[in-house]
């Protein structure tokens, strides 16, 4: 294990390359296969740090086998912001240093099942030819929960998108990394290729179906024809992906720098990792199953338990952790309201709406999930937690109050909870210090949570985040005493009469 504190005296770092790679710190763990031996079997849309330190993980670990050798991944991205990220990985031979962040120390090892990124141009000629090819058989995505067009109100497909009426009317120049599939596949069909599995890896309960209402309700709008081929032929496993990875920064680069790497886009990471997957691959796939990942029939038990107590329990801490100034989530485990705020909502709110997986209980799960958070040394920040709560809320959080408020079961930690996201949405923190934006919809966030200020219902009227839950008296009312008391009191003292029942 190589830590920091170990290199004081250590040569000095090595830019990360093929060429250097039997020169880093012994510590080190390095790529153990030959990499100009393997073949491109996976397209990945969304390059990110939470791919890197996960699916390409498991794919490497299973290299580090000797097996999955024609399974390489090719890195691909739709949207100009990607190019930068291209750039940094062509330059280091697609090669990534992960760093493990323990409470006990720090390891590293670099990965390299990834081999290419391919070029980012408009119209995404590239990336339909990498698709069309037909060795290709597994095409994934990260592209955060926000980015599969879902009306959050319906949770049906945004046909009236401007992103997607542009694909609908220029079906071979899509701007979408959907479009560019649905492209792909139509070559794919009249070569005699066949289809691929469409992976989504992203944090959405039910991805795969998500991902198929996307791809098939895009394709039925310039090609019903081919849309039905697609949906007979193409499968769409559902999945459940679970990894904190906190984004890189400066600290994260001095950090591999320290250990003995010059690495322009490293990965932090903790060191629990978990993987649950259907299997439904039309065209083959790796054996992640040796390697750590579960397959089953039933991910949506595993989904339904992880996104609601783990993504849900992260919008319960970064909202409130927001608005007090507080600048990580193990930050906010470690503040005296927040944690105790967070357990109860978690144990009494949340919990009773999620049924047991093997070998985990709910309970057990918040126990579980309360110590990853706590973990100091990943510095995930509530500001990366927080962003995009117009997708994370309705994805996370309002199905269980729609759960609660159906059973009869409590709601007010709930509505505490999305009343803190309204105050934080407001753009101050109680210090008066200004939240720079950090959502999509800002602009109609800020407004809104500005007018709730003076009326909060004005806030549960935006029903296409909603629906009708401002409709719902037990919810509305909770809400609207919960922001009120924010404004004219304070989050703390908010958060002290919830505890105190």
């Amino acid at each position: 294990m190589a830590k920091p504190d170990d290199t004081a005296k250590a040569p000095a770092p090595l830019p990360l390359s093929t060429a250097t790679l039997s020169r880093l710190p012994e510590g080190i763990e390095r790529p153990r296969y030959d990499r100009k031996a393997l073949t491109p079997g996976i397209v990945h849309i969304g390059l990110g740090n939470f791919h890197r330190a996960h699916q390409a993980w498991y794919l490497h670990r299973l290299m580090q086998e000797g097996l999955a050798q024609d399974w390489a991944i090719l890195g691909a991205g739709v949207r100009p912001y990607d190019s930068q990220m291209r750039e940094k990985l062509l330059a280091q031979d697609c090669l990534t240093t992960l760093i493990a962040l323990d409470p006990a120390g720090s390891s590293a090892e670099v990965t390299g099942g990834m081999i290419g990124y391919l070029p980012i141009e408009e119209g995404n000629a590239p990336l339909i030819a990498a698709m069309a090819y037909p060795a290709i058989r597994i095409v994934s995505l990260t592209v955060t929960e926000g980015g599969y067009f879902i009306d959050p109100a319906t949770g049906g497909f945004a046909a009236d998108h401007p992103d997607i009426r542009h694909d609908a009317e220029n079906p071979t120049r899509p701007r979408t990394a959907f479009g560019a599939m649905i492209a792909a596949l139509k070559l794919r069909r009249g070569s005699g290729a066949g289809p691929f599995t469409c992976q989504s890896c992203d944090n959405l309960q039910g991805n795969g179906e998500i991902l198929r209402q996307t791809i098939v309700s895009l394709a039925r709008l310039t090609d019903p024809d081919l849309a039905e081929w697609i949906e007979a032929n193409c499968s769409f496993p559902n999945s459940m992906v679970d990894c904190i990875v906190p984004a890189t920064g400066p600290g994260e680069i001095a950090l591999a720098r320290e250990m003995g790497v010059i690495d322009a886009a490293p990965v932090t990471h903790e060191t629990y990792r978990q993987w649950v997957i259907e299997d439904d691959f039309c065209a083959g796939r790796p054996d992640w199953g040796r390697v750590g990942a579960t397959f089953t029939e039933d991910v949506h038990a595993y989904e339904k338990m992880k996104i609601r107590q783990l993504n849900g329990g992260h919008q319960v801490l970064a909202n409130v952790g927001e608005i007090l100034g507080l600048q990580t989530i193990a930050d906010c485990m470690a503040h005296t309201a927040v944690q105790p705020f967070f357990l109860k909502v978690e144990r009494e709110e949340i919990a009773p709406h999620v049924a047991p997986v093997p070998g985990m209980t709910p309970d057990a799960y918040i126990d579980l999930i309360a110590r990853r958070f706590a973990n100091p040394r990943i510095v995930d920040t509530t500001r990366r937690v927080a962003f995009d709560g117009a997708s994370r809320h309705p994805g996370f959080i309002l199905p269980t109050v729609q759960d609660a408020l159906a059973s009869g079961a409590p709601v007010e930690g709930l509505a505490l909870v999305e009343a803190f996201w309204a105050r934080m949405c407001e753009g101050t923190r109680e210090d008066g210090s200004r939240i720079a934006a950090n959502d999509p919809h800002w602009d109609e966030l800020t407004a809104c949570a500005q007018a709730a200020r003076e009326r909060p219902m004005a806030w549960l009227e935006m029903r296409h985040f909603y629906g009708d839950l401002g409709s719902r008296p037990r919810f509305a009312e909770a809400f609207c005493r919960w922001l009120d008391l924010i404004w004219k009191e304070g989050a703390e003292a908010a958060i002290a009469i919830y505890l105190k029942g």
